[in-house]
C-alpha cells in the first residue's frame, strides 16, 4: 500500500512520513499543490490513499478542497483523508460532500489516530472490493441488486457453494430460488459436471422411483428397456430438488438413504450403485412447521438442510427494483435492437409496489410493457395500463384511476406524474387503514402534519375511507 502526503509544512510532512513508514506502508510527501497534481497524473495508479492538507501557503492559488475536487473527479475510487490545522465543522462538511472519506485535525493528531484512520480506510476499500465482486458474481448469474439483503445472499452462495454441503433454499415464490441453486453449482467443485433439476410437483407418484433412480428392463409394465434415473445424470454434479415441500410424506422416505449414503437402487435391480451427488433443495413452504406437524420427515429435513439460504421478498429490498428494471431493459434493447427507457415517474411507481409475485412478477410486467409500448419512452400511464390489464393487486377504485391515466403523459410534466403517484399511494394506504390519518402517516413514513397537507393538496376525502370500513 502506497500513501501520498500533500502538505506545505515540510517538518510535519517529514514526521508524518516517518510514522507511516513505521507502520509498514510506502509513503511519498509533496509540499506544493501543482506538484501534487503533476505527480498524480503520472503515478495515480500506484497510490492507494491521499492525506491532504486543507490550507496551503499564501503564494498558492489552490487549497486542499480544490485538490480534493480534482482528485475525486479524475481518480474516483481513490480515498482522500483531509488534514487541517484550522479545522471547522463547515470545512469538514464541505470536504465530506466533495468526497473525502475522513477529516482529522493536526492539533489532536496522534500516532494511534493516524494508524486508525489508515487501517479503517483500507478496510473499507477491501469491503467495497468484496461488494463489487459479489455484485458481479450475482449479476453474472442473473441475480440483480445491490441491497444489503441480496449481498448477504450472494455472500452465502459463495461461502456454501465452495463446500460440498447440502443447501436448502427458502423464500417466497418468484424470488429466484433456481437462479440461486445454479449460482451455487457454478462456484462449486462440481461446476463442470451436470446440474439436474427434479421438478417434484410434476413427477407422477407412480413413476417417482423410476424417474429418480432408473429401472431395469421388464421390472414393471412399460419398462421395455433399462433406464438411468436423474441421480445417474447428476453423478459428479448437482441434483436440484425443486419444490421439495410438495413431496408427499410416503415418498419422502425414498430419499433418506440415497441422500445419506449416496447409494441408489434402480427399480427391479438386486444391487445398489454408488453415486456422487451434491443436493440443493428449494421450497416456498415452511418445512420446519411441516416437520413439527408430521408432514415432512425430520430425518430428511436435517439431511437436506446442512445449511440454508433465505431469499428475501422483493418488498423488503425495494431499492433493488430500479436495478432489476435496468437489467431487463438492457436485455430487451439488445435483443430487439431498440433504445427504449422508462420515465422517472414510471420507475418510481414500479419501485413503490408490493410485488407479491416478487421478481418473476415484476419481470413479467416489465417484458409486457417493453414489447407492447409503441413509444421509445415508457410512461407512467403505460405502466398503470399494463398492470390493470394483467389484473394486478389493486382494488377496483384505484384500478379505474389507472385506466383513466392512459393518455400520453408527455402532455404532463414529471412533477404532475409524481404527484399522481403520490396521491394514489396515499389513497391506497388510507383505504387499507380505514381512513386513519395517524396510522397512515406512520405507514408512509411521514409526519401527521405532512400527510394532512398532502390530503388537502390532493383534495382527498378521508371520510370516504372511514365510511367504507363501516359497510
Amino acid at each position: 500500500m502506497k500513501i501520498l502526503i500533500v502538505d506545505d509544512n515540510i517538518d510535519f510532512s517529514s514526521t508524518l512520513t516517518d510514522i507511516i513508514q513505521g507502520f509498514g506502508y510506502e509513503c511519498v510527501a509533496i509540499n506544493a499543490p501543482l506538484e501534487a497534481i503533476d505527480f498524480m497524473e503520472k503515478n495515480h495508479s500506484e497510490i492507494n490513499l491521499v492525506l491532504l492538507d486543507i490550507e496551503f501557503g499564501f503564494g498558492s492559488k489552490l487549497n486542499g478542497l480544490d485538490l480534493l475536487n480534482k482528485f475525486r473527479k479524475n481518480y474516483i475510487h481513490l480515498p482522500v483523508v483531509m488534514i487541517s490545522g484550522k479545522g471547522t465543522i463547515e470545512t469538514a462538511v464541505k470536504a465530506t460532500k466533495l468526497g473525502a472519506v475522513n477529516f482529522i485535525e493536526k492539533n489532536i493528531i496522534t500516532k494511534e489516530k493516524i494508524r486508525g484512520v489508515i487501517e479503517s480506510t483500507f478496510s473499507n476499500i477491501e469491503k467495497r472490493g468484496e461488494v463489487k465482486e459479489i455484485q458481479k458474481f450475482l449479476s453474472d448469474n442473473g441475480i440483480i441488486g445491490s441491497s444489503q439483503a441480496i449481498l448477504e445472499v450472494g455472500d452465502n452462495i459463495i461461502r456454501y457453494g465452495r463446500t460440498d454441503l447440502n443447501v436448502l433454499i427458502t423464500g417466497e415464490t418468484g424470488t429466484g430460488k433456481k437462479l440461486v441453486a445454479k449460482a451455487i453449482h457454478s462456484i462449486s467443485r462440481r461446476m463442470r459436471s451436470e446440474f439436474i433439476t427434479v421438478d417434484i410437483p410434476n413427477i407422477p407418484k407412480e413413476l417417482f422411483q423410476s424417474e429418480l433412480f432408473g429401472h431395469i428392463k421388464g421390472s414393471f409394465s412399460g419398462a421395455t428397456e433399462t433406464k438411468k434415473g436423474l441421480f445417474h445424470e447428476a453423478d459428479k454434479g448437482t441434483l436440484f430438488l425443486d419444490e421439495i415441500g410438495d413431496l408427499s410424506p410416503d415418498l419422502q422416505s425414498n430419499l433418506l438413504l440415497p441422500i445419506e449414503e449416496r447409494y441408489i437402487r434402480r427399480v427391479g435391480a438386486t444391487h445398489s450403485e454408488a453415486v456422487d451427488v451434491r443436493f440443493i433443495s428449494a421450497t416456498d413452504r415452511d418445512l420446519f412447521s411441516m416437520m413439527k406437524e408430521g408432514r415432512f420427515r425430520e430425518q430428511l429435513y436435517h439431511r437436506l438442510r446442512e445449511c440454508e439460504i433465505f431469499i428475501p421478498p422483493l418488498s423488503s429490498r425495494k431499492e433493488d427494483i430500479p436495478h432489476i428494471i435496468d437489467h431487463y431493459l438492457a436485455s430487451h434493447n439488445k435483443e430487439f435492437y431498440e433504445t427504449k427507457f422508462f420515465s422517472p415517474a414510471a420507475i418510481a411507481f414500479l419501485a413503490e409496489q408490493k410485488w407479491p409475485g416478487n421478481v418473476r412478477q415484476l419481470s413479467s410486467v416489465i417484458k409486457v410493457m417493453l414489447q407492447t409500448s409503441l413509444t421509445e419512452q415508457i410512461e407512467l400511464s403505460d405502466v398503470t395500463k399494463a398492470m390493470a390489464n394483467r389484473q394486478f393487486m389493486y382494488n377496483n377504485t384505484n384500478e379505474k384511476k389507472f385506466t383513466n391515466m392512459q393518455g400520453n403523459s408527455l402532455n404532463r410534466t414529471l412533477k404532475e406524474d409524481l404527484a399522481e403517484v403520490d396521491k394514489i399511494k396515499i389513497e391506497q394506504t388510507l383505504g387499507q387503514l380505514h381512513g386513519n390519518v395517524s396510522k397512515s402517516a406512520a405507514a408512509l413514513g411521514v409526519s401527521r402534519e405532512t400527510l394532512h397537507n398532502k390530503i388537502r393538496k390532493y383534495s382527498i376525502n378521508t371520510q370516504e375511507f372511514r365510511n367504507k370500513s363501516r359497510t
